[in-house]
């Protein structure tokens, strides 16, 4: 894990946002998401400076597009905004988990 990532867990794990348990590492097919929860379907990126180079971009859309498409929500973020502002981070998260307990999605088929 990269070093925002590692912040980020230290809040996501044990279930310190809104009692909501997230897995590291949580493969999905052929692609691998950072945190994912399952009860509420919900994956969370930390993207680094590599994500932002042109080959990076389109193969970051096209996995959340794939992601999506199998009814997983997506929320990203990049290591700015964890290090710089992790508790807006967290308030986010916190309220998609929120809503998607209030509004769960369906699946895709």
């Amino acid at each position: 894990m990269t070093k925002a990532e590692k912040l980020l867990w230290e809040k996501l794990k044990s279930q310190q946002i809104e009692n909501c348990k997230f897995r590291r590492q949580y493969s999905v097919d052929k692609f691998v998401i950072d945190f994912y929860s399952t009860e509420i379907k919900l994956a969370i990126e930390v993207d680094g400076d590599s994500h932002f180079q042109d080959s990076a971009v389109e193969y970051d859309t096209e996995r959340q597009t794939f992601i999506e498409s199998v009814g997983i929500n997506f929320l990203r973020f990049t290591n700015d905004d964890v290090y710089h502002n992790l508790e807006g981070v967290i308030e986010v998260i916190a309220g998609k988990i929120q809503s998607l307990r209030i509004d769960p999605p369906n699946p895709p088929w």
